[in-house]
């Protein structure tokens, strides 16, 4: 694609790095077909390709960008299906995250829109006033049908029965059971331990089972990524300068052979953070050492192989649902599966397992009527495959799952019941 940046502009090394990406597009198209938007707009403008033209057109003319540009980039969930898709390996994240920066430095949102993103970013990325959040929703919710869409999808997140919070997600160590095989910091996130602290006890039981040693570690907090991708960039480096202090001091002391993540979507940010942090002196290396020790859940466990299982979790079918941020942005694929099926689940992926369920961090609650398509085609795809449960390694993806009929945890949950631990709450007896 040809740009028509100029020095002055190309100076911005943020403006360079989107022209080298801009500049990588051949036009070809393939991302289309894997978008969710375009599958229900059919509309170029709500395409990968049609957001980069889009994009180009914004940045080159240096102005505010029109409502029409700003619409179209709203509507991306954010998903990555397009770089999976993409043949000339074009970096659409980091494009569309610097579009949204732009954006949000430059144009000025109807005040319903800034009230409601500022208030998801204070409420859900603060595990305390989220929970108190969530409880005032539960006494809002015969409401509900007076309300705004938007501030209805918000009440109607909050679950009926609001678990307690864990003692597993304070600043401790936890012992590994037998031989030490690594040392690893488990990142406890924000909103997922408010909604389902059994997740964060799962992972901590059958890391330490399969011989870690996990630390949560004290400061460490929010990964950014919700700010971020809503273009509010100082609250997101702010995360991010956070959590690389938090893990460093680990690194650097008694040391880490990882940083575990069992919420895709953070993982997906926590990666990028020595890109995001590149420019900054004072943070960029340590910022580096943080990405390269992430992992996913899932990547840990197919390191250390998965102990014998029992048979009572035998032939149970499990219909895995890949949430974009692992399959897409972490390029993780057969980790999950692998493990199912080794633990002794009778394992299926659902029709379309590149498309969003709707979900995409706030996605559902700033885009609504959107969400809720893609969220009824994805629990289709799901029924089919008959499963007893739905397994999901994001947060995010379980909530906007919930309620369909067919229980939904997550993935860790189930490698911890097949090799020792509890059954899910959420599961019947088989």
């Amino acid at each position: 694609m040809q740009t028509l940046f100029t020095l002055a502009q190309l100076a911005d090394a943020d403006v360079k790095e989107a022209e080298s990406i801009l500049r990588s597009c051949v036009h070809c198209g393939f991302c289309t077909a894997t978008c969710p938007t375009y599958v229900v707009f059919s509309d170029e403008r709500d395409s990968p390709r049609g957001r980069i033209y889009l994009i180009k057109e914004m940045l080159e003319g240096g102005e505010t960008p029109s409502e029409r540009i700003v619409m179209h980039i709203d509507r991306c969930l954010g998903c990555l299906s397009c770089m999976t898709a993409c043949p000339s390996g074009i970096n659409y994240m980091h494009l569309v995250d610097h579009a949204r920066r732009r954006i949000e430095a430059v144009y000025k949102r109807p005040l319903g829109d800034r009230l409601l993103r500022w208030l998801l970013v204070v409420v859900l990325t603060r595990p305390g006033i989220f929970r108190l959040s969530l409880m005032a929703a539960r006494l809002g919710k015969p409401l509900r049908g007076l309300m705004p869409e938007r501030l209805a999808g918000m009440v109607n997140m909050a679950p009926a029965c609001l678990p307690v919070a864990s003692r597993n997600d304070r600043p401790q160590v936890f012992s590994a059971q037998g031989e030490r095989r690594k040392r690893v910091a488990l990142m406890t996130g924000c909103a997922q331990k408010v909604l389902s602290p059994e997740i964060n006890a799962a992972t901590v039981r059958l890391l330490t089972r399969h011989g870690c040693e996990v630390v949560v570690v004290e400061g460490a907090g929010c990964c950014g990524a919700l700010p971020h991708h809503m273009g509010r960039e100082d609250d997101a480096l702010a995360s991010a300068r956070a959590n690389v202090a938090a893990w460093s001091r680990e690194i650097e002391g008694e040391g880490l052979d990882a940083v575990v993540i069992n919420t895709s979507g953070c993982g997906n940010t926590v990666k990028d953070y020595g890109f995001m942090l590149r420019d900054d002196a004072v943070w960029a290396a340590r910022a580096k050492a943080v990405s390269e020790r992430a992992r996913d859940v899932s990547e840990v466990m197919a390191e250390l192989g998965l102990a014998a299982a029992g048979d009572h979790v035998a032939g149970l079918r499990v219909a895995y649902q890949a949430p974009c941020s692992l399959q897409h942005g972490q390029k993780i694929t057969a980790q999950p599966k692998t493990l199912l099926k080794a633990a002794g689940f009778n394992v299926s992926e659902p029709a379309e397992p590149h498309l969003c369920c709707g979900s995409a961090g706030a996605y559902n609650l700033l885009q609504p009527r959107i969400a809720t398509q893609l969220k009824a085609r994805k629990l289709a795809n799901l029924a089919a495959c008959a499963p007893a449960v739905i397994a999901s390694g994001n947060i995010g993806c379980m909530t906007q799952l919930a309620g369909g009929g067919t229980p939904v945890v997550h993935t860790v949950e189930l490698l911890d019941w097949a090799t020792g631990g509890p059954q899910p709450a959420a599961i019947m007896d088989p």
